[in-house]
């Protein structure tokens, strides 16, 4: 039975509102009119796939309805008090819900549905499914799968009208409102059209995801099925029969038996009857060819939308499939738009968002500068590309961050133990991934050619005289870090925004010297090596005369690190302020928000107004997630320096002030450095002396660490000075609507803007891509093409206890006291002598570091920034933990052993002050805290 050809329109007489509509006139762009359920069977349908006819009772009779029943006044009402507690929603949920279910159906709504109805079975009560079309489903990342009803077997039009009502009433149940709230959606925004199908009588029916939705692996369909109807399988209610299938080749890897003891049928009447048997069937209720044809099925759906369906189906008693559902797997992380076809070749792709601390996606202005810097450190080894606002072929974007292919390293010998002792050292949780993946065949080693890598890295060292600065390093530390700190000096006094040329002629220029990035900044490189490379030679020569831990010691208190000179700048801010008690109430009694706004208009008080200026004018450069040129500056939006000021202020004990803990560890540096050599003389007086030689290397030039990202983000800020010049002039123009938006745009895209070309919807469609990308909860740190993501061996799995958790050792000592689990530093608060626990850290966060009492994070390695600077402030300290935000709850009391690089977290425990708390270190200099 089919309903009136694509476009015809069902409508009361003489209305001009589209109340009811076939699916056979749907899209998906009509997800305003229709919701997200709808507008897929629509395409489906036109797709010419075996969608159950039907119809589409539309949005504008949902608005209508709820005009008339007064539904806006309750959301208003909850809207004006809402403080985003659990009992308000519920409360506002339920007032709703009663709101609609109490209304009555216009009767030109329901003549609409009546005679669709009636048209649709030919005069007949025939059964139908009734289910539920919202606006906010379906969408790309969220499927809102099952947070409205569906009512099925549903026979007569007063029961079809009832069960319309329900639909509309089930938009507001607790459930479905909490849901939306958690994505941070309006919830008068929302609306609801509801979908009216020809009932099947399903023999079978079930479930199909086109990719695992477990491992992530594409072309693998993974098929529930259960005899009677679908809702057995969809609502949990029955144990199913599980089939797994490669559907590149129809083979079935995977059968599984359920028992099948729920079934749901339809009742003669109307209604569904559950049925349980006491025991089960073991026999399959598919056919292998009945698998195969839907793996073949859902293939084809999912090329259709170019993206994983989750798709519901069902088996009529003569053998016909049908698709009675398709929406997209919002779980998976997404894969390049050049993945391989199949999955006889891999590609490994390791995340630079992860690798940086950044979880967050990048702005079209981040992700275009990235990949010009990349195309410049390219050419500097001798590989031009030929479009370097694309970047390098090495250089992916998936979901708005960026990976890096590390295939080749991967397959070559010496490439792999770099690769795997680089994750060490940067970022210990990747580490054992890639060992991991070396174990699969189409990742084995592979013959390279040597040559053209000597020749790459004699073309680097050529533009960027790195052995001869090396050289330098070794022999004249001091005219190295001279050298270095001149080269921040030089990118600092850079000006794109210079008189007389246009902005289109400064992009170029710009550009260009980017694009020469290896010549700019490459002599920045040698340094931070060599520095890492002497303490390695000392643990040498050192050998079982000195504990990994001891030699670490060693590294606190360094010189020369930029961050680590802003931080104590701030402190010394701080202090200048503390001085004033009118200042110190002042800003007790303000937000940083309001603080922040005062600086910009001039009307701080003068002691902090100018000594924040001046602190802004040699960092206000830096910033969270400042890797990201679309992202503001501190001198742009001090809010988190204002924040971490007033932190500071909080601080009162003066043994805990963080000048006296730097100081303090270099103190126990010096120590320990004259501890080693003495125990290097016991095998010699020449090892002495080079073990003396290198650790004083060490302490001279690790602290560089920072230098290169500090001098990167300086050339960022002068980059997005000229990124604003153009902003200007195409708000000016109107081919903005305003100039910061021009972060919105990627830098072809603001060439052709700069042309002529109107960017208004760019920048609408690009923000709404980056909004859908902020609400994904899981960035993998490798991803496969083939969409797996391999899995590091737990904590528990190794035989920890609940209350333990394992990382990297970063910084020596312990300390037991409250923790505090902060996932964005911005506005956040950390009382002094807190422990800090972090997904990752960048410069952004350091200044939480001059009040934490140790440091726990899910990412990084003993040399990654958040362990640098931890032993610098000699703070204990475990990194590349994971799962650490998610097992460890603010006001947990925990133990972090830095040398052993174990969290212990205390299950009952008294409240402690947060100064009772004690820490050991390995040094017997260090003072108890």
């Amino acid at each position: 039975m089919s309903l009136p050809q694509h476009g015809q329109k069902y409508q009361a007489q003489g209305s001009s509102r589209d109340f009811v509509l076939p699916l056979s006139a749907l899209h998906r762009d009509m997800l305003g009119l229709v919701g997200g359920k709808a507008a897929n069977l629509g395409e489906l349908t036109n797709a010419k796939f075996p969608v159950p006819p039907g119809f589409c009772v539309t949005t504008s009779a949902y608005e209508l309805v709820a005009t008339d029943a007064g539904l806006q006044s309750v959301l208003n009402t909850y809207a004006a008090r809402a403080s985003g507690d659990a009992q308000e929603l519920s409360e506002m949920a339920q007032a709703a819900r009663r709101c609609i279910l109490a209304a009555t159906i216009p009767t030109d709504i329901a003549d609409a549905i009546t005679g669709a109805y009636g048209f649709f079975g030919s005069g007949e009560p025939i059964p139908v499914a009734v289910r539920s079309s919202a606006t906010a489903e379906d969408l790309p990342f969220a499927s809102f799968a099952g947070q409205q009803d569906t009512y099925l077997n549903i026979v007569g039009v007063e029961a079809v009208l009832d069960a319309v009502r329900r639909c509309w009433a089930s938009l507001w149940t607790d459930r479905a409102a909490s849901y939306r709230e958690s994505l941070g959606l309006d919830q008068s925004s929302v609306k609801l059209a509801v979908v009216v199908q020809r009932m099947i009588e399903s023999s079978v029916a079930g479930v199909l995801f086109t990719a695992h939705p477990v491992t992530g692996k594409r072309r693998q369909a993974v098929i529930d099925a259960n005899p009677g109807l679908g809702e057995a399988v969809v609502s949990g209610a029955t144990n199913p029969d599980h089939f797994v299938v490669n559907t590149a080749t129809g083979e079935i890897v995977e059968r599984r038996s359920g028992d099948k003891r729920v079934i749901i049928r339809g009742t003669a009447g109307g209604g569904t009857l559950r049925s349980e048997e006491s025991s089960g069937s073991n026999e399959a209720c598919l056919a292998d060819e009945q698998i195969r044809a839907l793996a073949a099925l859902g293939a084809r759906v999912e090329a259709y939308y170019g993206q994983p369906q989750d798709t519901e189906w069902a088996i009529d008693p003569e053998g016909v499939l049908w698709l009675t559902q398709s929406r997209p797997i919002t779980t998976l992380y997404p894969l390049p738009t050049n993945t391989l076809a199949s999955d006889e070749e891999l590609r490994v792709y390791f995340s630079f968002n992860v690798f940086q601390g950044v979880y967050r996606p990048f702005t079209p202005a981040g992700l275009s500068t990235l990949r010009l810097i990349a195309s410049g450190i390219a050419a500097g080894f001798g590989y031009r590309q030929p479009d370097p606002l694309s970047g390098p072929p090495v250089v992916i974007e998936v979901g708005q961050r960026l990976f890096l292919d590390v295939t080749p390293a991967l397959r070559n010998k010496l490439g792999r133990r770099a690769l795997i002792g680089a994750a060490n050292n940067g970022e210990a949780l990747s580490a054992p991934l890639f060992k991991q993946l070396t174990s699969d065949p189409r990742l084995s080693l592979i013959a390279t050619k040597r040559w053209p890598l000597i020749r790459a890295f004699g073309t680097a060292f050529e533009k960027t005289r790195a052995p001869i600065y090396a050289l330098q390093a070794v022999f004249w530390p001091k005219a190295a870090v001279k050298r270095v700190q001149k080269t921040a000096e030089r990118v600092r006094a850079m000006n794109f925004v210079t008189p007389g040329p246009g902005n289109e002629e400064r992009l170029r220029e710009m550009e260009h010297v980017v694009g020469n990035f290896l010549s700019v900044m490459g002599g920045l490189a040698p340094v931070l090596p060599v520095g890492l490379g002497s303490q390695a030679l000392a643990g040498k020569l050192l050998g079982d005369l000195a504990k990994p831990e001891e030699r670490q010691v060693v590294l606190r208190g360094l010189p020369h690190n930029p961050t680590t000179e802003m931080d104590l700048e701030l402190w010394r801010l701080a202090q200048s302020v503390a001085a004033h008690p009118g200042i110190v109430e002042h800003i007790h009694e303000s937000t940083p928000e309001q603080l922040a706004q005062e600086f910009r208009a001039g009307a701080l008080p003068p002691p902090l107004q100018q000594g924040l200026a001046e602190f802004l004018a040699r960092y206000g450069h830096r910033g969270v997630a400042e890797i990201d040129l679309g992202l503001p500056r501190w001198s742009e939006d001090p809010t988190h320096i204002l924040g971490a000021l007033s932190n500071y202020l909080h601080l009162n004990d003066p043994s805990l002030a963080p000048p006296v803990q730097f100081q303090r560890g270099a103190q126990e540096a010096e120590s320990m450095l004259a501890e080693l050599v003495q125990r290097a003389r016991s095998k010699g007086w020449l090892r002495s002396r080079l073990v003396y030689f290198f650790l004083r290397r060490a302490r001279q030039l690790v602290g560089l660490r920072e230098m290169p990202k500090f001098t990167i983000v300086l050339l960022m800020a002068r980059m997005r000075d000229l990124w604003w010049a153009v902003g200007k002039e195409l708000e000016q123009a109107g081919r903005l609507e305003s100039a910061g938006e021009v972060f919105f745009l990627s830098l072809p895209e603001i060439h052709a803007a700069l042309a002529g070309v109107e960017m208004q919807n760019t920048v609408r469609d690009h923000r709404t891509a980056y909004d859908f990308e902020m609400r994904r909860r899981h960035i993998p740190r490798v991803l496969v093409s083939d969409g797996t993501e391999p899995g590091a061996v737990s904590a528990d799995a190794t035989g920890e206890s609940q209350g333990v958790l394992r990382g990297t050792p970063a910084s020596p000592g312990t300390v037991t006291a409250r923790a505090r689990v902060i996932l964005d530093p911005t506005g956040a608060h950390l009382a002094p002598g807190e422990i800090l626990v972090a997904p990752s850290t960048d410069p952004g966060w350091t200044p939480l570091f001059l009040t934490a009492g140790g440091l726990v994070m899910e990412m990084g390695g003993a040399i990654s920034h958040g362990a640098v600077v931890a032993r610098e402030y000699g703070i204990p300290a475990v990194v590349g933990v994971a799962g650490a935000t998610e097992r460890i709850t603010t006001g947990n009391r925990i133990t972090v052993d830095g040398a052993a690089g174990k969290i212990t977290i205390e299950v009952d425990f008294e409240e402690p002050s947060f100064a009772q708390k004690t820490r050991t270190d390995v040094s017997p200099e260090t003072r108890e805290r």
